[in-house]
């Protein structure tokens, strides 16, 4: 039972692993973590939201735990209306909310039950000069306009003084299509991007997004400029090293591909390993235009070389169908930096198992997997099954094919 339950666990992170990767599936800004909702989709969740000034916070003398009472909200600015507040200048609220501090505001998300009962489910402060009802105003004007007015609305707050306006910001990119990133980009303007990233005191979580942007806006001096901020011993793009290696090679094909190839090195951290895995991504998936697929291939082939990150680049060709690579994948099944690796050993059976499948002339693929269900039966079994359940999900959550057909040698 314990094992059927480990085993349930297992295919159930694989598969959200699958739904991230999103094999035919509409990505959102390849570089871009996004961190919750935005405060635009929450204001269509929201029944009534209101900007104010809280006062005469009251405990509940009957409550021994010191968190029920109700407080006073003075109404300055309704972002979004309900007929319960009409003519009304202060409301009570039905929490207990001490200040936070002095003059502070607060946004607050309402729900309204039938009976007229407030919910206030979420509440943030801010000073008392935040720009957020002007931003949250013009938020919800842009927010069914097209992605160039949307998208150039937000890229303004983008390097915001107030973290709420600046991270929500980034979150309406973070959630964005590539496709309307790509529609946007050519409206910023280069110097305003090299800026934020050439600043130290810029958000590492924001480097991967400035460097897809300015990747394409920019000019061929804006790809020398990025070459020496990726050259700085004293800069570090950990977090977002993939966008702007992105934008490097946007700029400058040959040589921004040339220095990613260069970093692909036994002594070389992971992180980096994995940036150049998550670059190469993207022109497969969204650029073959720039770096044909044939190239893109060559640096796979170089990361499975790799035996800290070897599992990666094999998984992708599996889901991109390069069955003509099966020998040289098996391969790393004998050699030992690999093989006493579970991780890796898995990620080739997987290979094989789908080669397999795939072209039943493939003979390497299947004298790999008759070898293994005999030393493993259940081990093939239990991949098996994970590689059924990861195309049923992919057929229902994709309307585009799964099949990406093998680069012309």
């Amino acid at each position: 039972m314990k094992t059927q339950v480990l085993w349930l666990g297992l295919i159930a992170a694989a598969l959200v692993a699958v739904c991230n990767q999103g094999v035919g599936v509409a990505l959102a800004c390849p570089f871009c973590a996004p961190s919750g909702n935005t405060l635009s989709n929450e204001v269509a969740q929201a029944d009534m939201i209101l900007y104010g000034s809280l006062a005469n916070a009251r405990l509940d003398p009957q409550d021994s735990g010191f968190n029920k009472g109700t407080t006073d909200f003075h109404i300055e600015v309704v972002i979004k209306p309900h007929e319960i507040i009409k003519g009304k200048k202060t409301i009570t609220l039905p929490r207990y909310i001490p200040p936070e501090g002095k003059g502070y505001k607060y946004l607050i998300f309402f729900n309204v039950s039938a009976n007229g009962e407030l919910d206030p489910y979420r509440g943030d402060a801010f000073p008392p000069d935040s720009r957020l009802p002007e931003y949250l105003k013009g938020a919800i004007a842009v927010r069914n306009k097209d992605a160039v007015t949307r998208l150039k609305y937000f890229f303004q707050y983008l390097e915001d003084k107030d973290v709420v306006i600046s991270s929500d910001a980034y979150n309406e990119f973070a959630q964005a299509d590539y496709k309307e990133i790509r529609e946007v980009a050519p409206h910023f303007p280069p110097e305003t991007l090299l800026k934020w990233l050439a600043d130290p005191n810029t958000r590492g979580s924001r480097y991967g997004l400035y460097g897809l942007l300015l990747g394409h806006c920019g000019k061929p001096e804006h790809a020398r400029a990025l070459r020496q901020l990726l050259d700085d011993k004293e800069r570090n793009f950990a977090s977002g090293l993939d966008g702007v290696l992105a934008g490097y090679i946007l700029l400058a094909p040959q040589e921004g591909w040339k220095y990613l190839r260069q970093l692909i090195r036994d002594d070389q951290e992971f992180p980096i390993k994995y940036a150049v895995l998550r670059t190469a991504r993207y022109f497969w998936e969204y650029r073959p235009d720039v770096i044909p697929q044939t190239q893109v291939l060559e640096v796979m082939q170089q990361l499975i070389a790799q035996p800290d990150i070897a599992d990666m680049p094999i998984e992708d060709l599996r889901k991109w169908r390069q069955w003509q690579l099966t020998p040289l994948i098996l391969s790393y099944a004998e050699k030992p930096s690999h093989k006493d690796i579970p991780i890796n050993m898995r990620a080739i059976l997987k290979f094989a198992l789908a080669a397999a499948q795939a072209d039943p002339k493939n003979a390497a693929a299947a004298a790999f997997v008759a070898k293994a269900r005999q030393q493993d039966p259940k081990r093939v079994e239990f991949l098996e099954e994970l590689l059924k359940d990861e195309q049923r999900l992919l057929q229902q959550t994709s309307p585009m094919p799964t099949e990406t057909s093998s680069p012309k040698k």
